[in-house]
């Protein structure tokens, strides 16, 4: 430590003052601003070379540390177990500042390891920190305020806190690919929640944080300029959430509860994911036909169908790149507005004040249209309207919510539709669901499934004439790029329905479903599970994804 000070102190004084009187975890963001760095990065590399401690820019943590170690010791000082970097078998951990000798002696007395100190940035050790032992070291401090003098600085400092907490949950969110973040009050603790590839995961909070949750909620209604004197009653609203030079669009939903509001987030990355073409949708050659066929007409409905959270805006936004031109005038009517595409003029609902679906595309008819997206038919009376400017000359996407592709004609009869509409009027639909997708660096074949008695009755369970030729089956297994889950990402898996002579002539005889979806199968429609089956044919997903969508 005797170097390091030596070496501040060639910054002067008052600069060293500043960065040691500053929390361990921000003594890096001090000192680049002392140095002028542009990012902590390049300051903690300064520091690094010029004590000669190794620099990781990327690590993992050392699981089998995790019950041996104090929560609050590693946060305190921002210290990570990591696994070994040197190659000789030594203990290691990454920490946010160097470590004095005592710090050192604390460590070996925990693991009995004397460690291999390693340097690394302080951003991503604590929020490791916080996957894993819940808040980073300065939430901890604010929380455990006791004494009088911190307790008349509290109020300020405990705001700070909220609002780090805060903003580590949505960034953590965001690098951990989440698309929903839930907050839900329980009656001694507060529950933080991940939705990550479909699955809820739990983001480790302290205890003693409890006492933080009114604020915590208050917090993210102000970030959303909701009221928040208002706690009786369900309220929606976004947040523009800045992650360095990007702008994410965020959500917001309240709903009163037992122990206090609920509040869920949804994650909106502007073009983050969201294909650039129809091809990058992976279609089956016939789905891709179809959907081609479909969406090159001047006229008509296309109908992307499913339950919430199947991806049906990521589809609809491909559909409406794909039939994008400079020569095209392109209109959208979104709930909200999810992904801006170059060149459309996106409209946003706001019923509050009366913009509603249906009152909108009265007036987008007005508005010279060639093509028309509206976010979803969800009553009768946005059908029709949506049904007529299919049949007067306008190419309409929209979504509905069925289970299946031929459902869909059976929902908007129920709507009010009439058979001889929808016949006129419907070219496509496309229902579709998400399947993980497995980790490229982990996933492995598996032995059992691909024996040939064991391809056949698969070949069965899931009604296809044969198992594809080179057909290789995988399963999940876990590392560092996935945590330890076995998937990384999801698919869309598709069931298309395309309208051919034989299928308008049955629906405008109001043909049954099963008639319907007989005739859909000799033109060469599969169903979602089927194509699920394909999918995991060449290695993407698993059998067990694709087992969960037969009917």
């Amino acid at each position: 430590m005797d170097i390091l000070s030596e070496k501040l102190s060639e910054l002067g004084k008052e600069n060293f003052d500043k960065i040691m009187s500053a929390p361990i975890q921000r003594r890096v963001e001090v000192l680049s601003k002392v140095l002028c760095c542009e990012d902590e990065k390049q300051a903690i590399i300064w520091l690094a070379e010029n004590l000669e401690i190794p620099f990781l820019e990327q690590f993992q943590f050392d699981k089998s540390y995790i019950d041996i170690y104090p929560a609050e010791f590693l946060n305190a000082y921002g210290i990570l177990p990591i696994s070994d970097v040197t190659g000789e078998g030594k203990f290691c951990v990454i920490s946010c500042w160097p470590l004095e000798e005592k710090i050192c002696r604390q460590i070996e007395m925990f693991s009995g390891h004397y460690p291999e100190i390693c340097l690394g940035i302080p951003s991503e050790i604590t929020g490791e920190l916080a996957i894993h032992f819940g808040l980073s070291s300065e939430e901890e401090r604010f929380v455990d305020v006791t004494t009088t003098q911190q307790e008349n600085e509290g109020k300020d400092e405990d705001e700070a806190a909220v609002v780090k907490f805060v903003n580590d949950v949505i960034r953590r969110a965001l690098k951990s690919r989440a698309t929903d973040i839930h907050f839900e009050p329980q009656r001694n603790f507060l529950q933080v929640r991940y939705r990550i590839d479909g699955d809820l995961v739990a983001v480790r909070v302290p205890e003693n944080l409890v006492k933080f949750q009114a604020a915590i909620i208050s917090r993210l209604k102000i970030m959303a300029s909701l009221n928040i004197s208002e706690k009786r009653r369900p309220q929606d609203g976004k947040i523009s959430f800045r992650e360095g030079k990007d702008i994410i669009d965020i959500r917001i939903s309240t709903l009163p509860v037992v122990h206090g509001e609920s509040i869920s987030l949804r994650l909106l990355r502007q073009g983050g994911g969201a294909p650039v073409s129809l091809r990058d949708l992976d279609m089956t050659g016939y789905q891709f036909k179809v959907a081609e066929k479909a969406l090159s007409k001047p006229h008509g409905i296309v109908l992307v169908t499913g339950p919430t959270g199947s991806g049906k805006s990521t589809t609809l936004s491909a559909f409406l790149r794909h039939v994008y031109s400079p020569t095209t005038r392109l209109i959208t009517v979104e709930d909200p507005v999810e992904y801006e595409i170059a060149g459309a003029n996106q409209a946003q609902v706001h019923s509050e004040i009366g913009l509603t679906f249906a009152s909108i595309l009265r007036s987008i008819l007005r508005q010279d249209p060639d093509v028309i997206m509206l976010g979803e038919i969800r009553d009768s009376e946005t059908g029709d309207i949506a049904i007529r400017a299919a049949v007067t000359g306008h190419l309409v996407l929209s979504t509905l919510h069925t289970n299946d592709a031929v459902g869909s004609i059976t929902r908007l009869k129920d709507i009010g539709i009439e058979y001889y509409m929808i016949a006129s009027a419907v070219e496509m639909v496309c229902a579709q669901r998400l399947v993980r997708r497995l980790c490229p660096h982990c996933a492995r074949e598996s032995e059992k499934l691909n024996t040939p008695d064991e391809l056949e009755r698969l070949r069965c369970l899931f009604n296809v004439p044969a198992v594809p030729a080179g057909a290789k089956l995988m399963e999940a297994v876990g590392c560092e790029h996935c945590n330890g889950i076995g998937f990384r990402g999801r698919m869309a898996v598709f069931e298309t329905l395309g309208m051919s002579e034989k299928i308008h002539e049955a629906i405008v005889n109001g043909a049954s479903e099963s008639e319907i979806r007989a005739i859909a199968i000799a033109d060469g429609m599969t169903f979602l599970a089927q194509d699920a089956f394909a999918r995991a044919c060449r290695g993407l997903t698993t059998i067990e994804e694709a087992v969960q969508l037969i009917p």
